[in-house]
């Protein structure tokens, strides 16, 4: 007699999962909360998360040091403070993006080279476009698909299958944007060759899977080659984008000019859109996820960050 299938996925109504639906309805209820409630609101709670969190702002203030070195202690510490802030109003606003109409923001948003994203699409064989992990998070994937024809994004998926369906059913209601796991390249190069348009973030520390190494604020930094491959086999324009809330509580979309060449070389590649990312924190320091180990995995016989 052959025993229960292994590996099966449990109901999302199992018992275990049910402090999960107590945290959707919770968000959920936030996503009603007026910007302005939700911003005091988001401050507030990167207070507490800074003093409570004391491992993630230890994360965080080793990342500020070795990119802003000229950056004294109080200061590092204040930003480091900040970043929790702006992450946190970025949850905030995550949530209603998840369930709330973003049409009002998508139309009020400032938007900076339209004329690139047209130049990228009008080249007929799709369109990468290179993100960053800024602290708006979700709240900025409808302000950039809203201005796209046909698009997608890449993503990994949440361990617990509740949060997962949250989170995903959130992000695919604007737009008819279509996911993309991360070791969904096939389909991500079929869906380019069609005219597609796939919004990538791949700025995170990637472990095992890191495959070279270029300056990121001076330090070498571990990264991935796959939007270079995707470029090179797909044909598709490459343009980055960046996305970043507004000192006046606005919201500002930036697409860079179309890289030539892209894929022909991916160091080159690498290096080209570090640095575009690198240049859009400068603007806005607190608004990058400094909470990330980005700088964990190093060159070989290059000290440890962490």
């Amino acid at each position: 007699m052959s025993g229960p299938p292994k590996n099966k996925k449990p109901s999302l109504w199992h018992v275990r999962l049910w402090p999960s639906w107590v945290l959707v309805f919770t968000l959920y209820s936030l996503s009603f909360l007026p910007m302005t409630a939700r911003q005091k609101l988001g401050r507030r709670l990167g207070l507490i998360l800074s003093t409570k969190l004391k491992s993630r702002a230890r994360v965080a203030d080793r990342n500020l040091a070795i990119c802003f070195p000229a950056l004294d202690h109080e200061a590092r510490n204040q930003l480091v403070q900040d970043n929790f802030v702006a992450c946190s109003r970025g949850f905030l606003e995550s949530t209603y993006a998840w369930w709330q109409d973003m049409s009002p923001y998508c139309k009020a948003a400032e938007v900076q080279g339209l004329e690139n994203l047209m130049e990228a699409r009008n080249k007929g064989k799709g369109v990468l476009l290179i993100g960053g992990h800024y602290s708006i998070f979700d709240f900025a994937l409808p302000l950039v698909a809203c201005h796209l024809e046909n698009p997608g994004y890449v993503y990994r998926p949440n361990k617990n299958p509740v949060i997962d369906r949250m989170i995903e059913n959130g992000r695919r209601r604007h737009f008819g944007i279509r996911a993309f796991a991360k070791r969904e390249l096939r389909p991500m190069v079929s869906f380019l060759k069609k005219g597609g348009e796939i919004w990538f973030a791949c700025d995170q520390d990637f472990g095992g899977k890191t495959e070279l190494f270029v300056p990121f604020f001076g330090v070498e930094t571990g990264c991935i080659a796959s939007p270079s491959h995707i470029a090179k086999v797909s044909g598709a324009s490459v343009i980055c984008v960046s996305h970043l809330r507004l000192p006046t509580g606005g919201y500002r979309v930036v697409f860079s000019p179309v890289q030539a060449d892209f894929g022909a070389d991916k160091q080159k590649d690498t290096e080209f859109w570090n640095r575009y990312i690198e240049e859009a924190i400068r603007e806005q320091p607190d608004q990058y996820l400094w909470l990330h180990k980005r700088f964990k995995t190093r060159p070989e016989g290059a000290d440890k960050v962490y």
